[in-house]
């Protein structure tokens, strides 16, 4: 019982995020600019955990070679599924949803659900990856804050699609809670998975997963230097693996 309110004390949030920045979008004009700052900022955080936290973490049961495999294998995923479904994260590839994109969204929906579902369940499969038996807290702060920061550009970023593919708000939200409801999903399966697993196989999902971040935060960060100047995006996307830094030191001396 105990596992089960820690998962749905940090699933659920994430969740709740995700449709707050579907919300706004329904509601406000986002800009490009301020949505690119808020992902900037979101894929900081992503690599920030990654490099700060699942690293160190797996690193105390995993040799290297072990390690570099699942990560290797959680980002290859998250490439593939790009290349050949659909992009895993809308906030990661917002600056390719253009006007064809959305024209042409009846051809691409069953995609887009298939792959954005994958991406939320991984992420709440994340989160429950942070209260596993021997996790630190650091990693169980630093996974929960950057997930949280970075749901909300998703659901930002999906629900402006959806509007401008020409769904009326309505509708698209309640796709939006559809597809972010995967996000419930993983922490369903993490509950699951996390007594029936052994400590070695929890650090090789969890490695998995970082591989995965390593995809989204690239991905991310590089379509938007792309995009727009070079100075903004780097101060966000710094300021989120900072954010994340500090984060694990405070957690860590207290």
């Amino acid at each position: 019982m105990q596992e089960f309110w820690s998962v749905t004390t940090r699933v659920f949030p994430a969740f709740i995020l995700a449709l707050a920045g579907g919300v706004l979008s329904s509601l406000y004009t986002v800009s490009h600019a301020r949505l690119c700052r808020m992902i900037s900022l979101a894929a900081g955080t992503l690599l920030g955990v990654t490099l700060f936290s699942i690293i160190p973490e797996s690193r105390q049961v995993l040799p290297s070679w072990q390690l570099v495999l699942p990560m290797g294998s959680g980002y290859a995923v998250f490439y593939l599924i790009s290349r050949y479904v659909f992009h895993v994260c809308p906030a990661c590839a917002a600056s390719h949803f253009d006007e064809a994109t959305t024209h042409r969204f009846g051809e691409i929906a069953a995609g887009m659900v298939i792959a954005l579902g994958l991406h939320s369940t991984m992420d709440g499969l994340a989160l429950a990856c942070g209260i596993k038996d021997g996790a630190s807290a650091s990693l169980d702060s630093s996974m929960f804050f950057a997930i949280c920061v970075h749901k909300v550009p998703e659901g930002l970023a999906l629900c402006a699609l959806l509007l401008a593919a020409g769904f009326r708000k309505r509708i698209a939200l309640t796709w939006v809670a559809i597809v972010e409801a995967t996000t419930l999903l993983g922490g369903a399966i993490g509950l699951w998975v996390i007594p029936r697993a052994s400590e070695l196989w929890l650090d090789l999902l969890l490695a998995h997963v970082g591989g995965g971040f390593i995809f989204l935060a690239l991905h991310a960060v590089f379509g938007e230097l792309i995009k727009h100047g070079k100075k903004q995006v780097l101060l966000y996307f710094f300021s989120g693996m900072a954010l994340i830094a500090a984060l694990t030191i405070f957690v860590h001396r207290h």
